[in-house]
């Protein structure tokens, strides 16, 4: 952070690897910055609550969501969002395995994905289960999305 003045403050944040510098609010969200103040719409509201994941984003390699965090707690860290994202398998595989419908939740479920990957190459289906659980789908069945993540799974050499 750089400065304050009133009810606003200055704010640094590394999205996608470029440094973004806007003044905001102390009580916006990561969220409502991405969207209204960054154009970076790929992070939907949804719920606004934490449980349905459109706003997931990736900070310091693990997903959270970004409308249950303040901008300034995402000061000093790695923040990626879907738009940051350029052709990797896990987006791939949700085109080839027909992982979307609407497409409102896939960038989320992109990202979950994706931070599950970074974090472990082989994750057991429980893992699967319990990292997939914590994003929600209206159009579809998961076994789509499920599919596309094991699709990546299992083109990963084993290790």
């Amino acid at each position: 952070m750089n400065s304050y003045s009133a009810n606003r403050l200055k704010i640094t944040l590394n999205i996608n690897s470029e440094m973004y510098e806007k003044e905001i609010l102390a009580s916006d969200t990561l969220l409502s910055v991405l969207r209204d103040k960054l154009g970076l719409t790929g992070a939907k509201p949804g719920c606004l609550n934490g449980d349905c994941g459109a706003c997931t984003v990736i900070i310091d390699k693990r997903p959270m969501k970004s409308c249950m965090l303040l901008a300034v707690e995402a000061f000093d860290t790695e923040i990626l969002t879907i738009e940051g994202l350029k052709d990797t398998p896990i987006q791939r595989a949700f085109v080839e395995q027909f992982a979307f419908q609407c497409g409102y939740c896939t960038p989320g479920f992109i990202l979950i994905c994706h931070a599950l990957l970074l974090t472990d190459h082989h994750p057991t289906n429980e893992k699967i289960t319990t990292w997939l659980s914590s994003n929600i789908c209206r159009c579809t069945g998961y076994q789509e999305i499920e599919n596309a993540l094991r699709s990546v799974i299992n083109s990963l050499p084993l290790e």
